[in-house]
């Protein structure tokens, strides 16, 4: 059985969490410490501390950059899902890079300022070190002070991909190709809280968003 380590808030976890579930086949979530990483360092043979991982039987994948999606390509491949269809390639590429920079930056960030509402109290101070390593000591009070902000800029952000939805259910053609599933994970990740809805102009997305969170592979055409 394919397993996949995550922690449940990250948006590229559940992208691939997403995948599995749009496939059909059993798979198990192993949670992960957000802050933690022994057991990805240690199933990975101390080559990889990110998640999310998958292990299946005896392989191990994980991302060899920041734009490889391995992950994908390799459920994509063994479950023959048509998400990397080869008329697709360099749209697919750009547009992924434009949805996990663009978009996921104020999906997290908008997100994390409630972030000791879903954190457990436990990994609450090393979660808020690693923030403020990364981003800077106060960033998440920053971030919630710019909140009106960040959101006129999700919402400016999502603009040409409703635009893409003006004539068809999914972003590039009538089923779910790999950007679906990447613009979803990085919108769950904002949605996550509680305390959002998605931008009530873009009405497409709202429709797309409700038809990604329950289409599944077996219910497309062949």
């Amino acid at each position: 059985m394919i397993e996949l380590f995550q922690f449940p808030w990250s948006p590229f976890c559940i992208v691939q969490n997403r995948i599995l579930s749009f496939s059909g086949v059993p798979f198990r979530t192993v949670p992960v410490p957000s802050t933690e990483r022994s057991i990805v360092w240690e199933i990975t043979r101390q080559r990889y501390y990110g998640l999310p991982v998958l292990r299946d039987g005896r392989d191990v994948l994980f991302e060899t950059d920041e734009d490889s999606q391995v992950l994908a390509k390799y459920l994509d491949s063994k479950l023959h899902l048509g998400l990397f269809p080869r008329e697709w390639e360099g749209v697919q590429t750009i547009m992924w890079m434009q949805i996990e920079s663009r978009v996921e930056g104020p999906c997290f960030k908008l997100n994390d300022i409630h972030w000791q509402e879903f954190v457990p109290k436990e990994e609450q101070l090393p979660f808020l070190r690693h923030k403020e390593r990364k981003f800077g000591r106060g960033c998440i009070d920053s971030w919630k002070s710019g909140q009106k902000a960040l959101l006129t800029a999700l919402e400016h952000e999502l603009v040409p991909f409703e635009l893409m939805l003006s004539d068809r259910d999914y972003l590039l053609d009538e089923r779910p190709r790999f950007v679906d599933f990447d613009l979803f994970g990085m919108l769950e990740n904002f949605l996550y809280s509680g305390h959002y809805k998605l931008p009530r102009r873009h009405t497409r997305l709202a429709k797309w968003h409700e038809r990604m969170k329950s289409v599944q592979h077996n219910s497309l055409p062949a």
